[in-house]
């Protein structure tokens, strides 16, 4: 296709001119232009909010989520599911991220790495991509090879193929259930897709996932209840957890901390319904981690015990 009908590679208007003005001037526009990002989006939300109920049903069928991406876009797929681990306590295998090129590809340019369609059909093969995982392939221009190829191929396995591209015209929304169009428009320096399409791509990410957590459970009320805490900052958001949620003083928020083994919704449970660390596991795992359903069942367990 001629990039001169590509959206991403015309020429911004706004931007002319933009190697004479001042920095705060250029700082500005480069703002003003960021502001229009979450109209974008918006536009497009429909549309996220139906794959993300795909997600879901994958999920809940054992399947993935898996992102495929070249560039700026690949990274920020992999950034988005090396998040999910950490923040929902989920499987680093739960949601993947794929970027033309490889590992070697989020620090440095691989050369045609996103020409190579085949590349992108092998990497799916790698990870034993089926027909009960999700792929969304994420591309600014639509074109990329290496997520085209990708896409086709789990289409033809019988997978949810979702494409998010910031042009109208782009070649992966042929091949997609779910198109998530984002109308970003020309970027300040012409083609420079890391800016205001990267942001939108990023955003639209955001959704998929944590809308799909919360979904499955992984949230209690507006709380990160599932997060591992690997540092001492979310060691200390995790007892405040226990505190806030188990209405607790912090002095038993740190001893039930100390006996809940790192995770927060045991401690939680262990607090509000004076359970051993294994029952709350045992109600946990029979709630498949979902806290809300978990408090159910020890609520259920609470009252047949009194009759």
């Amino acid at each position: 296709m001629d990039n001169n009908l590509l959206s991403t590679e015309s020429v911004n208007p706004v931007s002319m001119n933009i190697d004479t003005k001042t920095t705060l001037e250029i700082c500005t526009l480069m703002n003003d232009e960021d502001k229009t990002v979450a109209h974008a989006v918006a536009h497009a939300l429909p549309i996220v909010s139906a794959l993300v109920d795909d997600i879901v049903d994958s999920f809940r069928r054992n399947g993935r989520l898996v992102y495929i991406g070249a560039g700026t876009s690949g990274r920020l797929g992999v950034l988005d599911a090396s998040e999910c681990p950490p923040t929902f306590g989920v499987s680093p295998t739960m949601v993947i991220g794929l970027i033309a090129g490889g590992d070697i590809a989020l620090r440095n340019a691989v050369e045609r790495a996103e020409d190579n369609g085949a590349a992108g059909i092998d990497d799916l093969k790698k990870i034993n991509f089926s027909n009960t995982d999700t792929l969304v392939g994420i591309t600014a221009s639509g074109q990329a090879s290496y997520v085209l190829e990708a896409m086709k191929y789990a289409k033809q396995l019988g997978a949810v193929v979702g494409a998010i591209s910031c042009n109208e015209q782009s070649s992966t929304f042929a091949v997609a259930k779910h198109c998530i169009y984002l109308p970003v428009g020309p970027e300040i320096i012409t083609g420079s897709t890391r800016l205001k399409s990267g942001t939108a791509q990023k955003m639209t990410l955001n959704m998929l996932t944590t809308v799909s957590m919360i979904k499955l459970g992984y949230v209690y009320n507006n709380y990160m209840v599932n997060l591992i805490p690997t540092n001492k900052k979310l060691e200390s958001r995790a007892k405040d957890l226990i505190q806030k949620i188990a209405q607790c003083s912090k002095e038993r928020a740190e001893d039930i901390w100390k006996e809940c083994k790192g995770n927060t919704s045991a401690g939680i449970l262990m607090q509000l319904y004076k359970i051993s660390y294994q029952e709350a596991i045992s109600c946990l795992t029979a709630a498949k981690n979902n806290l809300h359903n978990a408090m159910g069942l020890c609520e259920d367990e609470k009252e047949s015990s009194i009759i």
